[in-house]
């Protein structure tokens, strides 16, 4: 009886976590040649996030059909947020995210300054998230232990932007037309839809019993 009441014990520790996980997202520098950091703090089964991702460069495939024909690329110097989520077991969570997004247009093959660019503005998302967290060295006694593997998906549709009419048209000089260039999603491809793997390190915060 003690045996399977201690089991059970241990089974369950997960849901009074107390843990700081730092992050860093692959697909940013992989895909975009840019940079994403994410913290996580853990309490018991809520889990609260801060991402902050920066000098995200999109063109060609990572961008949309439209703006490969017009010879535009996309740069966003910033895109950030936070997470409230909840915890459904020690190695999935989810969680509600709004995030604030920074997009400017230029030509491609020219300098990103100021006096190139072609339009910017800012837009908001709120989504969902579906996190994975996985220590593939856990039961190690090395400071092993405590790297992270953290898969996720997640859902960011725009629900306003700074750019009225969420469209704007300009003379393209590539083409020699009038072209469009709708408000777009954050992610590459500028889907709603985001993939990521991150990579990091957990830190246990739980005193350990005496």
């Amino acid at each position: 009886m003690f045996i399977v009441y201690q089991s059970t014990s241990f089974a369950q520790e997960w849901k009074t976590d107390r843990k700081i996980n730092v992050l860093f997202g692959l697909s940013q520098p992989l895909l975009v040649d840019g940079f994403n950091i994410e913290v996580n703090y853990i309490h018991n089964r809520l889990i609260f996030d801060y991402s902050h991702g920066t000098s995200l460069d999109f063109s060609g495939s990572t961008a949309t059909e439209d703006l490969e024909k017009q010879g535009v690329a996309v740069h966003m110097p910033w895109t950030t947020g936070f997470g409230i989520g909840y915890r459904l077991n020690k190695w999935l969570n989810m969680r509600v995210e709004p995030k604030w997004h920074r997009f400017e247009f230029y030509y491609e093959g020219e300098s990103q300054i100021s006096a190139n660019e072609i339009n910017s503005y800012n837009t908001f998302s709120l989504g969902l998230g579906v996190y994975g967290n996985f220590q593939p060295f856990k039961k190690s006694t090395s400071f092993l232990k405590g790297i992270m593997v953290a898969p996720s998906v997640s859902f960011w549709p725009t629900v306003s932007s700074s750019l009225d009419g969420d469209s704007f048209t300009y003379n393209n000089k590539n083409t020699g037309a009038i072209e469009t260039i709708e408000v777009l999603d954050p992610d590459a491809g500028f889907t709603p839809f985001v993939f990521n793997i991150s990579i990091g390190y957990t830190f246990d915060l739980k005193r350990k019993k005496k």
